[in-house]
């Protein structure tokens, strides 16, 4: 785990999230962002593969695994500062030409990896597996439109 990885779990973990950063070039903010677009990546594919009968069901696994989605969809959106559409990314610059469409998708994201985390907590497979799909329409709609291919 880098240092990124590692600090991105302390901050969900330890403190609520804000919509500010501080960083010190646009690699910094590339690295923070794939950081946690790859924390959110794992959780995902964990309670997919439970959905999916891939893993054996475990609900207090899922609902960990949803809350924790739910605390890292907060952190990815900071890490989109001017200028880190450059260097090694897969961030389309279509994100700083449209950025209040994009800002709109982030925050979907975010509302659904929250009502996800809600779902988990009810026990009701088929409320977690409606709310799961809702939350990977919002990765989805994002990726289609302003990750690069």
């Amino acid at each position: 785990m880098n240092k990124f990885s590692i600090a991105l779990l302390s901050a969900s973990l330890l403190a609520p999230i804000a919509q500010a950063n501080n960083f010190d070039d646009a690699n910094d903010a590339i690295n923070y962002r794939q950081s946690a677009f790859g924390l959110i990546s794992y959780q995902f594919g964990d309670m997919s593969a439970m959905l999916k009968g891939k893993k054996e069901f475990n609900q207090e696994v899922f609902a960990s695994r949803a809350a924790n989605v739910a605390a890292l969809a907060k952190l990815p959106h900071e890490g989109f500062i001017p200028g880190s559409d450059q260097g090694k990314t897969d961030a389309a610059a279509k994100i700083w030409q449209d950025k209040a469409d994009f800002d709109e998708k982030m925050s979907t994201f975010e509302n659904n990896a929250a009502l996800l985390a809600q779902a988990a907590q009810s026990g009701d497979k088929n409320k977690m597996k409606q709310a799961f799909m809702e939350t990977g329409k919002s990765c989805k709609g994002c990726h289609d439109v302003y990750k690069k291919d």
